[in-house]
């Protein structure tokens, strides 16, 4: 699907979303004729426009480990517009920082899942592994567009 950011790959793995993924530019959109990965494009789109935010109902695949299932579900509960430090999710799991940063670098559900709402204690922080570049700028704007559209 197109999207303000670029083309955004989804598919689907037995009864749930597998992946959530930003595609190279040249890559050709396409139409799906599964409900379910329509309803999440749906939402994607109104996402990018302002319309709404909410993906806490969409299944996703089965994946990851029982910590990184732990991490993704704390991610799902942090409210478009808002945001939480590493450290205090950490405390919140009883883990470390490092660690939550592991499993939101293995995170397959970008958007989904909102691991970009995860910052650093002296700024935003990485995203997707790297410290610097396209990801953490890509991080940013989100975390803009989340506070100019939907922050409360």
């Amino acid at each position: 699907m197109p999207s303000p950011l670029g083309m955004i790959g989804l598919s689907r793995h037995h009864d749930g979303i597998g992946k959530v993924a930003f595609l190279s530019a040249d890559t050709p959109p396409c139409k799906t004729r599964d409900s379910l990965l329509g309803e999440a494009v749906r939402r994607i789109d109104g996402y990018f426009y302002g319309a709404g935010a909410d993906f806490s109902d969409l299944p996703l695949a089965p994946q990851g480990t029982a910590f990184q299932h732990r991490v993704w579900t704390a991610l799902r509960a942090i409210a478009p517009g808002q945001t939480r430090r590493y450290g205090e999710l950490a405390a919140d799991l009883a883990t470390g920082a490092r660690a939550v940063g592991g499993a939101c670098r293995a995170n397959p559900w970008v958007l989904l899942v909102p691991c970009h709402r995860i910052i650093a204690a002296n700024g935003d922080g990485g995203f997707m592994g790297a410290a610097a570049g396209a990801w953490p700028r890509l991080k940013q704007y989100l975390l803009a567009h989340e506070q100019r559209c939907f922050a409360s």
